[in-house]
């Protein structure tokens, strides 16, 4: 096992920058994901590391040794693709077995290897079967049990479980992430699906056109995002942003928004800059009467959820994502209330999109 990094890493296709000047390290036994849109570059960060594509500027390390121009098979890395690439031909045993014959490894580390990877990823009774004899799932489960067994340093994932279907993705979910947590392997895993980032990983990288926009925790890159972007991004439904502007001084301060006016207990960062005022859907209450230190809102579609109902709602000129009692069936049109909670609001530059630091206590007035 290792820890990876990446040094100021940039590759170019013709005119195309899929990365550019990426700086990552990955600790030993992290299991980091990087998370973004097709076309972000995360996959080709990834292709870049297993030695698949060369960089056109930086350096790549693998346990402290410069692996920027060693072809794949010395780099140590095992890796699982979202095709499964399994091979019909061989029954499942033999394809979990294929890398350590590639290894040389004897027919009594082989036999020792491969059932106790099957039985890892509960394959153990199919070791006879052929690719054509399984389940989608199951085929995943042998590219992986393929790749664990090789034993190598630093294990990568494709969007594994991108060909799965909803159910079968969220059980396979809660057995990687244990059965990780178990190996105790350096993991980098590639997804465009928040879900599957924010459960699984250590540490989420959110990329966006060839570069990393943030690197945290998932709750932090949640709760605290960078930019827009990330917040735009990260999250079902994503964080909503309403126009404001704050004015005033000290405890008198205002934030003014198209649909209301928000009191602040002050910050000098704030006045006088153009805003957005970032709010998750499940940080806003809902009530049905006007009240101190509400806003008023017109519902505009209701979405039952099973689990709560999702209302998109308008505020002033503000469309927000509101998260209800999934009881609450409110008819297109009617008035609903607002309360914003003040310890999840957010301040961004208008301009930048970046996120600004301070984040005051706030009541509606």
């Amino acid at each position: 096992m290792a820890g990876v990094r990446f040094d100021h890493v940039s590759k170019i296709f013709g005119k195309v920058v899929a990365t550019n000047d990426v700086s990552l390290e990955v600790d030993d036994g992290e299991f980091i994901i990087l998370l973004g849109p097709s076309g972000c570059g995360k996959t080709t960060l990834l292709r870049c590391l297993a030695g698949l594509e060369k960089v056109d500027a930086g350096r790549i390390f693998i346990g402290g040794r410069n692996v920027t121009e060693l072809p794949p098979g010395r780099r140590r890395i095992a890796m699982v693709f979202q095709s499964y690439a399994v091979f019909p031909h061989m029954t499942l045993y033999d394809n979990i077995a294929f890398g350590l014959k590639m290894q040389k490894e004897s027919k009594a580390t082989i036999k020792e290897r491969v059932e106790s990877v099957a039985a890892l990823v509960h394959i153990e009774d199919l070791l006879d079967r052929y690719p054509a004899q399984i389940s989608g799932g199951q085929r995943q489960r042998v590219a992986l049990a393929r790749a664990i067994a090789t034993k190598a340093d630093v294990l990568l994932m494709d969007e594994p479980l991108s060909n799965l279907d909803a159910l079968l993705r969220m059980e396979m979910r809660a057995e990687l992430k244990a059965l990780f947590r178990e190996l105790g392997t350096t993991t980098i895993y590639v997804t465009h699906d928040q879900v599957e980032a924010l459960s699984m990983g250590d540490r989420i990288a959110v990329m966006k056109h060839g570069v990393i926009a943030q690197v945290d925790t998932p709750l932090a890159v949640y709760d605290y995002p960078s930019d827009t972007y990330v917040g735009g991004f990260v999250g079902t439904p994503p964080m909503n942003f309403l126009v404001a502007s704050v004015e005033g001084n000290g405890a008198g301060q205002l934030a003014r928004l198209s649909g209301g006016t928000l009191r602040l207990d002050g910050s000098a960062e704030l006045v006088g800059r153009d805003l957005f005022l970032g709010i998750r859907a499940e940080s806003i209450a809902v009530e049905t009467a006007p009240g101190d230190n509400l806003i008023r809102a017109a519902v505009v579609v209701v979405e039952p959820l099973g689990s709560h109902n999702l209302l998109t709602v308008r505020a002033g000129e503000d469309m927000l994502k509101v998260a209800a009692d999934s009881h609450f069936f409110p008819n297109p049109g009617a008035d609903v209330w607002l309360r914003l909670a003040p310890g999840k609001i957010r301040w961004l530059d208008r301009e930048t999109g970046q996120a600004i630091a301070a984040t005051p206590e706030a009541a509606l007035v």
